[in-house]
């Protein structure tokens, strides 16, 4: 009996969810043989017609499976996917982690749907953290959903309001991980810095991170996933700053550079608080490798306001950047707002990337001649150094092991280390 096929869109979280949706149908006995199962993403309207693509060549692939479609985009809207002939079912965000719902709707000429009302999920299982068998690093989910409401996203709609994973449960889930070899560890969510408020006693990400180095002292390597600067408190600051198991690379969810476009996107920091947060991370931990989300072109964006943006790339020294073009999502605020022209979205789009890029390069290349630990990806020829830099590797070396390794040298944009032990 054979795990069905995964296929993740989106998210690492989308993507530690299949791996652990894998795992709990193994575990109920299904047979994966006729599946394939399509993890969908509802962020913006392109990410959905990928989903739809995506199932479209999974049937064409496979036309003697079933294709069940969960996840974000199936949650928001399960007629749409319901009305596709390629689907045999759809499963909602809260429903996935029954096995029952994957044997609906495969004996019938008719879809099932089974999408729960998410608003009223209240409780983060268990189940729902999970490890990767194939990567070095293993993802385990903390939280889920998210009690903002910004003016761009649809998602707390696909996955409903904020909870969060009782801290025992993680670090025992972080304790098994490391017991099974893994040496690098992330957290993750769809809001992770609005972790704890919704637990006994309101713990918060900054606690809970103590309790898992204190508790698993024998896990080499934490990293956070995107972190919100605002809810980044002095305990959490301290720790990114200060902790050595704590990996120096912190992405934030910025979304903007301009006061008055974050403020139509419904975002809780300014520009001058994202800009002085980045310095003091700096100024305390100076090898921290900052990342950052930006939306070009959102509704109303000027070309002063599209300048802001791109300066914050330099201003933030963001070296890891996540450039997302505007795109309208039916039944966020942002939608009916003033549109920026297409072209003029794709172009700052561009433009935008072309600066990271520049940015990015010239970090690289300042990491030439220095020491880093990496962390071998399971190919044994590349890894990632605790600032989230790729290293590909002079020689194979052992497979999710940290092997320290010398700078020689960039090929292509990519780091080139010679492993010195």
């Amino acid at each position: 009996m054979n795990a069905p096929e995964m296929i993740s869109m989106g998210c690492r979280l989308n993507i530690a969810e299949s791996e652990t949706l894998r795992q709990n149908l193994a575990a109920s006995n299904i047979d994966g043989d006729n599946l394939v199962i399509v993890n969908s993403c509802a962020v913006t309207n392109e990410a959905v017609r990928q989903t739809r693509q995506a199932i479209r060549r999974a049937k064409k692939k496979n036309p003697e499976k079933n294709i069940i479609v969960t996840g974000c985009a199936a949650q928001i809207d399960p007629a749409m996917f319901a009305d596709m002939p390629e689907t045999s079912a759809v499963v909602g965000n809260s429903d996935k982690y029954d096995a029952a719902n994957f044997k609906l709707g495969l004996q019938s000429n008719r879809p099932d749907i089974r999408v729960s009302d998410i608003m009223e999920v209240t409780e983060t299982a268990p189940h729902m953290v999970g490890a990767f068998a194939d990567r070095s690093r293993a993802f385990v989910e903390i939280q889920n959903g998210c009690d903002h409401r910004c003016t761009f996203c649809i998602i707390p709609y696909g996955r409903g309001n904020s909870r969060s994973v009782p801290a025992g449960e993680v670090v025992s889930q972080v304790q098994a991980l490391v017991d099974q070899g893994f040496k690098e560890v992330v957290l993750t969510g769809v809001d992770v810095t609005s972790y704890g408020p919704d637990l006994p006693g309101e713990p918060t990400l900054g606690m809970l991170v103590e309790r898992i180095l204190k508790f698993v002292p024998d896990l080499p390597r934490l990293r956070l996933s995107s972190l919100d600067g605002i809810e980044i408190d002095d305990r959490l600051f301290d720790l990114l700053t200060g902790e050595a198991r704590i990996m120096p690379h912190v992405h934030l969810s910025l979304q903007s550079g301009d006061d008055m476009i974050l403020k139509r996107m419904k975002r809780r920091h300014s520009r001058e608080q994202a800009i002085t947060l980045v310095a003091r991370l700096k100024a305390k931990r100076p090898e921290i490798a900052i990342g950052a989300d930006i939306i070009a072109g959102f509704p109303t964006e000027e070309e002063n306001m599209f300048a802001n943006s791109l300066a914050i790339v330099d201003q933030c020294d963001i070296v890891h950047g996540h450039i997302f073009p505007y795109s309208p999502k039916s039944g966020t605020p942002a939608a009916k707002m003033p549109q920026v022209e297409g072209h003029i979205i794709r172009e700052r789009a561009k433009i935008l990337r072309n600066r990271v890029t520049e940015r990015a390069a010239q970090w690289r290349q300042s990491l030439v001649g220095t020491q880093q630990k990496l962390l071998v990806e399971m190919s044994g020829d590349a890894g990632y150094a605790e600032n989230f830099s790729r290293v590909q590797l002079d020689r194979p070396a052992g497979k999710g092991q940290i092997v320290p390794v010398e700078i020689i040298g960039m090929q292509n944009k990519q780091l080139i280390g010679r492993v010195t032990a």
